[in-house]
């Protein structure tokens, strides 16, 4: 199955972060070290079978190019944790580089769905790790955007709804249809 990965090992420190905000390099590396995995995570999966890794990289650069940017301007008692803010403004570059392709093709072809990986699972949990995969690749982009937020990265709805600018209704009705489709499609492997 897809294998939850928290949104990052823990938070940035709020000294870190200040310090990161002043343009500190040693904090600056830090929160990269921090969050690069997520962000690779999120970008990867969206931008999947077009995201090779170098344009991967290359939107993962400019996620923490437009991070430092705007970084002076974040504020740990708003509504977003850190991880969230970061991952919006990945989310964001990944569905502007989706829409500049084309809307027919697979979204998700390196989702990583570790149960397949293990040499000593049973034939069926891979069929079903497959299945999974493959109806990911599936969906729409906006709808795969807030599954793979909340399944995969853990985020509530309420920070979907402001990373992606939409109206809670809007992201439970989102994951609702993704979900349904993805159980449909696990509905066709069910030994």
């Amino acid at each position: 199955m897809i294998q939850p990965t928290a949104v990052v090992a823990g938070e940035l420190d709020e000294l870190t972060l200040k310090r990161a905000q002043r343009g500190d390099d040693a904090a600056c590396r830090r929160l990269v070290e921090t969050y690069q995995r997520a962000v690779f995570g999120i970008l990867s999966r969206m931008l999947a079978p077009y995201g090779r890794r170098a344009r991967v990289e290359d939107l993962a650069q400019e996620t923490f190019l437009r991070v430092f940017r705007a970084l002076p301007g974040f504020s740990t008692s708003g509504p977003a944790r850190l991880s969230s803010w970061i991952l919006t403004i990945a989310t964001r570059l990944a569905l502007d580089e989706l829409a500049k392709k084309d809307r027919g093709a697979p979204l998700a072809d390196a989702l990583h769905v570790a149960s397949a990986s293990r040499a000593d699972e049973t034939l069926e949990r891979r069929t079903l790790g497959a299945a999974l995969e493959r109806a990911v690749r599936g969906l729409e982009p906006a709808f795969a955007a807030v599954f793979l937020l909340r399944e995969v990265h853990e985020l509530e709805y309420d920070e979907i709804a402001r990373a992606l600018d939409l109206e809670l209704g809007t992201v439970k009705s989102r994951l609702a249809r993704a979900r349904a489709a993805l159980r449909a499609a696990l509905e066709e492997v069910k030994p």
